[in-house]
């Protein structure tokens, strides 16, 4: 008895520690994510499954540097750019950025809604996305930050169930090892674009601002000062490793579930994850199908705060006017208004003829454009001594970063150049 209390305990500590990096790394795999991931394991397979491990170290790494400037600095990314570096960087970052993350909240609105519609069939699609979108709109303006932060944390739960949806299907774990740890790269058209497609999903700009932003939200609500020492810098590196090796599992367990099932019997196109979760329902069972939707609405339900959230960091951190999640309304409204105004844009894509599917190719290719760029910058920013003080990079944080930015941008040309230049 008191064994299992003592790790009850402990189970609630740990809890209790864990911070944005955790809800960071769970709106990493949103509805649009988990297309892409779908799309992977329906085309090729197992194939794509060691993309996860490539991965985890490079995003974790990005994000541990836009941790440590919040911190360090007291301001969000874009308040560092603007304080620091010519107004032409910030207002080209801010021109990309915008139609990007908007695209992305578009996207991941419809999957949500599409997916609600599969679960309730009498209900349409475009009532989901406008009850979701107005939902969100609703807690966000109204709940206090702390809320809006534990309610986000409690949502990550839901993504357990991708965890447990490959193992309702009988796998060849032979093959699943072999996938994992031997890379398997094939150099066509379809295979790059997924391959950028992925890391576009998984080191997305959006997430940059963000984690750089809340951060700053969560020293605010400290009792006390903190100190930027290695302590605290441990410890927030520690939080983002959690939240991106969360991510990371999340994403390999998507392309095991329809690598796995989808793929095998020969269904090798997904575009939407509303096509991921009908196709597991004949193969995988009932039980598969609805997990796998739940999931789907949960991860949008975590990632478009944060989308929204982001993007209006940006913009008010761009212009000096007030901002933050801990502000009330009335306080904040601008901030406020331009989170209402995104998801809104969003919601109307499904109106102007804009498909889900085509809304994500065309965040692909602004995060494309965008991630490199904004990298480069961040590398620059956290070897900046007159920045960071004694907080810059450490030579294992610049190979890393620096790896992220060259296969960020060599899968990037290579795709163009697929593109464009081959037939």
């Amino acid at each position: 008895m008191n064994h299992k209390k003592s790790f009850s305990q402990k189970l609630l500590r740990f809890w209790k520690k864990l911070g944005p990096g955790l809800v960071t790394g769970a709106s990493d795999d949103d509805p649009s994510g988990i297309a892409t991931y779908s799309q992977a394991g329906a085309a090729y397979g197992l194939s794509t499954l060691w993309t996860s491990i490539v991965a985890f170290p490079l995003m974790a790494v990005i994000q541990q540097m836009c941790a440590r400037i919040g911190i360090v600095t007291s301001q969000g990314l874009t308040g560092t750019l603007k304080k620091h570096y010519p107004r032409p960087v910030l207002y080209l970052m801010l021109l990309f950025s915008f139609p990007a993350i908007v695209l992305n909240i578009g996207a991941d609105i419809a999957g949500m809604g599409a997916v609600g519609n599969l679960l309730f069939p009498a209900i349409d699609a475009t009532y989901f996305s406008v009850f979701f979108t107005m939902l969100l709109i609703g807690l966000i303006i109204y709940l206090p930050y702390q809320k809006i932060a534990a309610t986000l944390k409690y949502l990550c739960i839901v993504m357990l169930v991708y965890f447990v949806v490959p193992f309702l299907y009988k796998q060849d774990l032979t093959a699943i090892l072999r996938s994992t740890f031997i890379p398997d790269i094939r150099f066509n058209k379809e295979f790059i674009a997924i391959l950028v497609g992925i890391l576009g999903t998984t080191i997305s700009p959006y997430l940059f601002f963000w984690q750089a932003a809340v951060e700053v939200e969560e020293m605010r609500h400290k009792k006390k000062h903190l100190i930027v020492d290695k302590k605290l810098v441990h410890t927030i590196n520690k939080d983002v490793d959690m939240g991106m090796t969360f991510s990371g599992f999340v994403m390999y367990f998507i392309i095991l579930t329809t690598g796995s099932v989808l793929f095998k019997e020969g269904i090798h196109q997904i575009d939407t994850v509303e096509q991921a979760a009908s196709a597991l329902k004949p193969l995988a069972g009932n039980l598969a199908y609805l997990l796998f939707s739940i999931g789907v609405i949960g991860t949008g339900l975590i990632a478009i705060p944060v989308l929204s959230g982001s993007i209006s960091y940006i913009i008010t951190e761009t212009f000096g006017w007030e901002e933050g999640l801990d502000k009330k309304f009335h306080e904040a409204k601008a901030f406020y208004v331009i989170i209402a105004l995104s998801l809104l844009l969003g919601l109307s894509l499904n109106y102007v003829g804009i498909s889900p599917i085509k809304a994500l190719i065309y965040t692909a290719i602004l995060y494309g454009i965008t991630a490199p760029v904004l990298i480069a910058i961040i590398l620059h920013i956290s070897n900046n001594k007159e920045i960071m003080g004694n907080n810059v990079n450490s030579r294992t944080e610049n190979i890393l970063g620096i790896a992220a930015l060259l296969i960020m941008t060599v899968s990037a040309a290579v795709l163009l150049y697929l593109q464009f230049f081959t037939e």
